[in-house]
């Protein structure tokens, strides 16, 4: 008896350890937040060197544009691309719901008070998403965007209330009622659906939202809106496309397409079209 329930104490450890570990990584944001902050930095760059150009011309547009304008960038490519936008969307939810599930967000107890609590703090973010998402990009983008999002959060609910994933709290064992199974047993398919959601999101986080966000920067479209404004150089007026900076006064500062130079520009009216150069893809 003494060998059967040191052996069970032995499995239990290792298991204990993992869920702990696993917990522990959630409230570190785990690779969905490593790799938002990596893309919230490298992306922007990518865009704007490769529609204007590295070197200087890339220098004389942040310098433009001013700091404060910078995170302008990232905010065009993500209101001007759908699925950029709607993959973005839904790492954020999730990413979000790990960090507050990490800290002990997600009641683990029976009774119809926490099964309403779980059921709201699962259904109010993705449900905003969802309808940021149909405002800038129609219904059945929101609707897909709001459904992922609900989705990819049921599987991080399952794992802690069954215990495979623990809360991490200062100065508290695994034990307790936050760190224990409360005898919850959801069906089979369900943990093996909570087990190919993390996996789903693992793909979204690290493979599939990298790939749309350098896509998106390489795509020769710029971030923002191109205006057709008169430009006057000494004592020549003329016509040009700008990529709009900003706006000072009644005019617009502006990257100048056809001198490749800060401009100022009178008289702005805007243009069908952002793209202003091939995609990087076919400019081989």
């Amino acid at each position: 008896m003494g060998d059967d329930t040191d052996a069970g104490r032995r499995e239990a450890a290792p298991a204990g350890a993992e869920a702990r570990q696993a917990g522990e990584a959630d409230r570190k944001g785990g690779p969905g937040h490593t790799v938002l902050m990596a893309l919230a930095v490298a992306v922007p760059v990518t865009e704007v060197a490769y529609t204007v150009g590295g070197g200087d011309a890339l220098r004389d547009v942040l310098v433009g544009m001013e700091p404060g304008n910078w995170p302008d960038v990232l905010i065009g490519m993500i209101i001007t691309d759908p699925l950029l936008g709607s993959v973005l969307a839904v790492v954020v939810s999730r990413v979000v719901f790990a960090l507050f599930a990490a800290r002990g967000a997600v009641p683990v107890g029976r009774g119809p008070g926490r099964t309403l609590q779980r059921a709201a703090l699962t259904v109010v973010n993705p449900l905003a998403v969802g309808v940021i998402d149909a405002c800038f990009f129609g219904p059945w983008w929101g609707l897909a965007t709001g459904l992922v999002a609900y989705a990819l959060r049921q599987g991080v609910v399952v794992e802690y209330r069954t215990g495979r994933r623990h809360p991490h709290r200062h100065g508290a064992g695994s034990g307790g009622p936050h760190g224990s199974r409360g005898g919850y047993r959801p069906p089979g398919w369900l943990r093996r659906a909570a087990g190919v959601e993390w996996w789903v999101a693992l793909c979204l986080s690290v493979v599939v939202l990298p790939v749309l966000a350098f896509a998106s920067a390489l795509d020769g479209q710029a971030w923002t809106s191109i205006v057709e404004c008169r430009v006057t150089t000494g004592t020549r007026t003329t016509s040009a496309r700008l990529i709009e900076l900003g706006r000072k006064g009644d005019g617009v500062v502006g990257w100048n397409l056809d001198d490749r130079e800060i401009s100022n520009g009178r008289a702005c009216t805007a243009t069908e079209s952002r793209t202003v150069r091939a995609p990087w893809w076919r400019s081989g």
